[in-house]
């Protein structure tokens, strides 16, 4: 039964109370293990929302980005399916590691910042939620966003660079949520990627989903590449590896693909050309708001470091051009919006900026394949 919302703000404070406490992940080498939720009452958005809003209210509010519509055929019968991919920053590389110099510390605080994520997911209600740098799986994501009616995974990285820090809150790695009365989960595989015929530090989530609506097949994928300059062909080698598995998984682009990353990968590297020329036919959605539909966005990464100022386009959203159709996609942050001192800020949780589309299926899935 839905939760009574008559006390709904005391409850709800309670809930994001509790995901305050790094101890409900006192044991790292536990963290495939499920924690059972099924006992916990469902949320409504709205509340946790307003919950969210009046923990950040002495801060700025949110920036307004808008959808821009892409489709250009009819409309379809079906409602779309939205995907948002994003790399929302580790609590431990935030504090610890990362070296934001114009960000201060202030801004990190895990207690805000953590509703400043959440708050950014609850405005745009992603069907599909593909996330990395997630070390604050089993005391936030899971429990809120399992109440909400997300079905939720996550694959940590085998060795993250989180756990070097002091007081860390555990492995980081990739995560997957998808809500339940939209969709069913008909295979889910984890993937460790390889580089040279070697196991790497860097992980995939795949699932295929049936769609309740249309009966359609369909695979999520999120990753995260390995990050820094000089590792390009390092990415390509993991690049090639995950396309090789999820060939397989497709059954050679049989089934519609939907890929979400941090691929550290700027247009211009090779893992970039895999995608493009992959034999499962991908294109990347963002392609599409540039005038000629050929460029990718300006950057969707922008922090600066003790070295200067980093502005890179290094994340994605791929997709079965064959199949899918992408409706919309959410506008970036201008330069303006964003600031002098780049990002993160107290207007915004992570160096990373949250990718959004709409997709629908196409009517003629195996034309172009």
């Amino acid at each position: 039964a839905a939760c009574s919302m008559g006390n709904s703000t005391s409850r709800l404070y309670s809930a994001l109370a509790k995901t305050l406490s790094s101890s409900a992940v006192s044991q790292h080498q536990d963290c495939l293990e499920k924690p059972n939720t099924a006992q916990l009452e469902p949320i409504d958005p709205k509340d946790l929302l307003e919950e969210c809003q009046l923990v950040l209210q002495k801060r700025p509010p949110r920036f307004q980005r808008d959808f821009v519509n892409l489709k250009k055929n009819a409309a379809s019968n079906h409602r779309p399916i939205r995907v948002m991919q994003w790399n929302i920053l580790a609590q431990a590389l935030g504090e610890g590691k990362d070296n934001f110099v114009q960000c201060p510390m202030e801004a990190l605080k895990w207690e805000e910042r953590k509703c400043l994520i959440l708050e950014e997911i609850l405005a745009y209600k992603p069907d599909i939620l593909c996330l990395q740098e997630v070390d604050h799986y089993f005391d936030t994501f899971e429990p809120l966003l399992s109440r909400l009616g997300y079905q939720c995974t996550f694959f940590p990285k085998p060795w993250s660079p989180c756990l070097d820090v002091e007081q860390n809150n555990g492995p980081d790695g990739c995560a997957l949520f998808f809500l339940k009365e939209r969709f069913e989960l008909i295979n889910s595989a984890n993937i460790r990627l390889t580089a040279m015929k070697l196991k790497t530090n860097q992980v995939a989530i795949a699932q295929t989903l049936k769609c309740s609506e249309t009966g359609r097949l369909f695979c999520i994928a999120v990753t995260h590449l390995k990050a820094r300059t000089g590792w390009e062909r390092f990415r390509s080698a993991q690049g090639c590896d995950l396309l090789q598995n999820l060939k397989s998984i497709t059954q050679g682009a049989k089934i519609p693909l939907i890929v979400c990353g941090d691929f550290n990968a700027e247009p211009t590297e090779e893992v970039y050309r895999e995608f493009s020329n992959s034999s499962l036919n991908l294109n990347s959605a963002y392609k599409l708001l540039s005038p000629d539909g050929q460029s990718e966005p300006p950057y969707t990464t922008w922090k600066i470091r003790p070295s200067g100022e980093c502005r890179h386009t290094l994340d994605y959203i791929w997709y079965s051009q064959h199949a899918l159709n992408v409706n919309s996609a959410l506008g970036l942050l201008t330069e303006e919006q964003i600031g002098p001192n780049r990002l993160p800020s107290f207007n915004y949780p992570s160096d990373h900026l949250s990718l959004v589309c709409d997709f629908s299926f196409n009517q003629d899935p195996d034309r172009l394949l």
